[in-house]
């Protein structure tokens, strides 16, 4: 979101757990279908087959569609970015075709092939809010607004829909930001932090004392640490290699001394070096990138919607101080048929906001190794 949002969410999880606006509008009754984006056993955004091809150095490979699976053993709980562009500071309840059912389709569908899916409709901060706290406006009072929504779907969820089973945490961005809420404020001290194996929040700051894995935005939730781990936070913001985090970023530098920012490589949580990703881009994205649109392959115009590259790109941690990152650098090949290039940075006004780094493809650089992390996850 914009360099005020940091301090938004110190002040959130310094907030009273039933605090809200004055006069906030009720949650909705998350008891209803309708408020949600994902439900088990539906048709819906997270049950949308997604055509895939390989995009591998000799060109385009196989195709294939994504697919639910028809009995995971594991619930995964979907909080959605910032996409609204409803007038306001917070969303309607009405999903977009391109805005919260496109966040839910390019980054959250493929889920529904190792987990149950349970994505709630919320009423989001829009990207009119993005604009108004960067001129310095509180938001606090909007992101409350959100929290609420989230947290009421949470309680419904475990109230009526989980049934005692197993859960990750998903988001990106705004909504790895509310999930860090709900972590801190409903599940860490509870009985069912035992059922959550994994909290999956990339795209925000998660903080953590220099040299350890656990104090800081979460008392006793540590970042995953080695692979296999659970009850563990896994959290990165992906920054170009060569390009760290400048001073003052909204991601990847803690404002707070002793402080840095917690990455957990989600190509193998606890390492340290250069580790190749699994990676699913969207190919008819009309995002600006760095350079130019991207020619992915000199074969010719990608045959499917979506891609994917092993190996294109590579992700490191780095924790250097106050800054912590996914150091991301692409594995180019000139003489292969394969792009040199990825995307990912934020466009605003002509040029590419330098302390956001890569949030535009959090998720896209990863989303098979996410795939792969729950679907190891045992259910007991």
């Amino acid at each position: 979101m914009i360099r005020r949002l940091p301090l938004l969410a110190a002040a959130l999880i310094a907030a009273p757990a039933a605090a809200q606006p004055a006069a906030a509008p009720t949650a909705p009754d998350y008891a209803k279908p309708a408020n949600w984006l994902c439900l088990p056993g539906r048709t819906d955004s997270c049950s949308t087959p997604l055509k895939t091809a390989a995009l591998t150095p000799n060109g385009y490979g196989s195709t294939g569609l994504s697919s639910v699976a028809k009995a995971a053993k594991i619930d995964c709980f979907i909080v959605y970015p910032t996409i609204s562009r409803d007038p306001g500071m917070n969303s309607d309840l009405v999903p977009g075709d391109g805005e919260e059912k496109a966040a839910i389709v390019t980054q959250f569908a493929r889920l529904s092939g190792v987990c149950r899916t349970f994505a709630p409709l919320y009423r989001s901060m829009t990207l009119g809010a993005v604009t108004a706290a960067a001129t310095g406006a509180d938001v606090t009072g909007p992101a409350l607004v959100a929290l609420g929504d989230v947290r009421a779907a949470w309680k419904n969820y475990l109230g009526v829909r989980n049934q005692g089973r197993p859960f990750v945490l998903i988001g990106h961005s705004q909504g790895s930001l509310m999930l860090i809420q709900l972590l801190a404020r409903e599940i860490e001290g509870t009985p069912e932090a035992k059922r959550m194996k994994l909290a999956i929040l990339p795209g925000f700051n998660v903080m953590v004392p220099q040299g350890k894995r656990v104090g800081g935005t979460f008392k006793t939730t540590p970042l995953c640490g080695r692979p296999g781990e659970t009850g563990c936070v896994m959290s990165w913001v992906s920054y170009r290699d060569r390009n760290a985090p400048p001073a003052g970023a909204l991601f990847g530098v803690a404002a707070m001394p002793g402080m840095t920012v917690g990455c957990t490589n989600p190509a193998r949580p606890g390492a340290t070096g250069w580790m190749p990703l699994d990676s699913y881009w969207y190919s008819r994205s009309t995002l600006a990138v760095p350079g130019g649109p991207i020619t992915w392959s000199s074969a010719g115009t990608p045959p499917t919607p979506f891609l994917r590259t092993e190996g294109l790109v590579s992700g490191r941690c780095v924790n250097d101080g106050p800054r912590g990152y996914l150091s991301v650098r692409t594995n180019a090949d000139p003489s292969d048929k394969r792009t040199d290039r990825v995307g990912g940075e934020v466009g605003a006004m002509g040029f590419f906001l330098p302390g956001w780094g890569m949030h535009m493809s959090d998720i896209y650089l990863a989303q098979g190794d996410i795939l792969r992390l729950i679907a190891g996850v045992t259910p007991r």
